[in-house]
């Protein structure tokens, strides 16, 4: 059976607009969570964000889109990261178009971003937009399927949080089962009004940046984000960079609550260790966990549990949502890209606002980055809403 490597990465976050620049804010302990300069809405004055620091004018520029082309801020968020990856893996176009690749993207906000503009659509009191296509998940998918002329498999998946860690899970399996020889897989979503209403209704969103697994936490921070891998097949590589390797994974549903995790912590138990059995990997072999850790008080708590129960000892982790924020369908392959990039360097790097540890464990996510550090395998976390969790192993070639 074919191992699956990661030959190309795109990745577009609050801390930086390509692979490079997102890793040097993590070495230097940079958050992108701060007040919003491009995202309008009632609550910027009261609440952070991890917005991306470029406007749509920009990334059209960049990207040779015009301004009648019905490209969202998804829309055009997916095409900056997807350019990147596949020109990092070396894809021409022959091989984009080709029917051995596969490209399969998640979002869960998708074409919503322009909250305003699809209320006016949908109640008629507009004459009938540009965006009239692309109000749903699946638009940005769309848009690149037809740009890129991608003639093989596609698919868009939206399972809230754990969106685009099923998207790399379902390349994943595609090689594996020689379906393909190649994915291009990941997800996007940015800043919506309909998002931010909807989890302030939940009173889920802290004031202040997101703190995850200390015991004053009190809600996480939305941010926006978009990535991109390509997978290929180990026989089908040929003198490339390679990653990382997708090892394992898991998915499991805990069926308990729209927006809760079961306390007993159900489905992340099972997710995790399907992934590491999966991987064929003992828990011991983990070397670090990048936590889903949104900061608030239910999911960091459910997750620590379901993490004493894996591990006899759990080993390092952190939550980089206090870098990213918390970019939902993106998250968890923005995390992936994170992960990616600690093995490279062989650091586990810094959790950001977190000091007191959660008195029933007693242990703080790693408090400052550590360098030089053998980080062969990573257990990547991503818990959505309706109970769905996924684990990825990501390993070292």
């Amino acid at each position: 059976m074919s191992r699956v490597l990661v030959t190309g990465v795109g990745v577009i976050s609050a801390i930086g607009n390509n692979f490079n620049e997102n890793f040097q804010s993590l070495k230097k302990g940079k958050s992108g969570i701060c007040k919003a300069s491009h995202f309008k809405s009632v609550y910027t004055e009261t609440l952070p964000f991890a917005e991306i620091k470029v406007e749509n004018s920009y990334l059209a520029d960049q990207l040779g889109i015009t301004a009648d082309s019905g490209y969202t801020r998804t829309c055009l968020l997916a095409e900056y990261a997807f350019q990147q990856a596949v020109l990092d893996a070396g894809l021409g176009d022959n091989v984009i178009s080709n029917g051995d690749t596969a490209f399969i993207s998640a979002s869960t906000v998708g074409g919503m971003c322009l909250t305003d503009q699809l209320y006016e659509d949908a109640n008629l009191q507009s004459d009938g937009s540009i965006y009239l296509d692309s109000y749903g998940c699946s638009a940005h998918t769309l848009k690149i399927i037809k740009r890129h002329k991608i003639s093989g498999f596609t698919d868009t998946i939206n399972t809230a949080c754990s969106s685009s860690a099923n998207a790399i899970m379902l390349g994943a399996r595609l090689i594996k089962s020689g379906r393909v020889k190649r994915a291009i897989v990941g997800g996007v979503d940015s800043l919506a009004k309909y998002t931010v209403n909807g989890f302030n209704a939940l009173k889920i969103l802290s004031s202040e940046p997101c703190k995850p697994f200390d015991i004053n936490r009190d809600g996480l921070n939305l941010g926006e984000g978009a990535g991109y891998l390509v997978l290929e097949s180990s026989e089908n590589r040929v003198s490339k960079k390679v990653y990382g390797e997708i090892k394992g994974y898991g998915i499991a549903n805990d069926a308990h609550h729209p927006s809760a995790m079961s306390d007993h912590a159900t489905g992340a138990i099972k997710s995790m260790r399907d992934a590491i059995e999966s991987a064929g990997l003992a828990p011991a072999e983990i070397d670090y966990v990048n936590a889903h850790g949104t900061g608030t008080p239910n999911n960091d708590s459910v997750e620590l549990f379901g993490l004493s129960q894996i591990f006899e000892k759990i080993p390092y982790y952190n939550s980089t949502k206090c870098y990213t924020g918390h970019t939902l369908g993106a998250a968890g392959v923005l995390e992936a890209v994170f992960s990616l990039i600690s093995i490279q360097e062989s650091t586990i790097f810094s959790s950001l606002h977190t000091d007191s540890p959660m008195p029933e464990y007693g242990n703080l996510p790693v408090a400052e980055s550590i360098e030089n550090i053998p980080v062969n395998h990573v257990l990547s976390n991503s818990f959505g809403f309706g109970g769905n969790c996924t684990s990825l192993v990501i390993g070292k070639v």
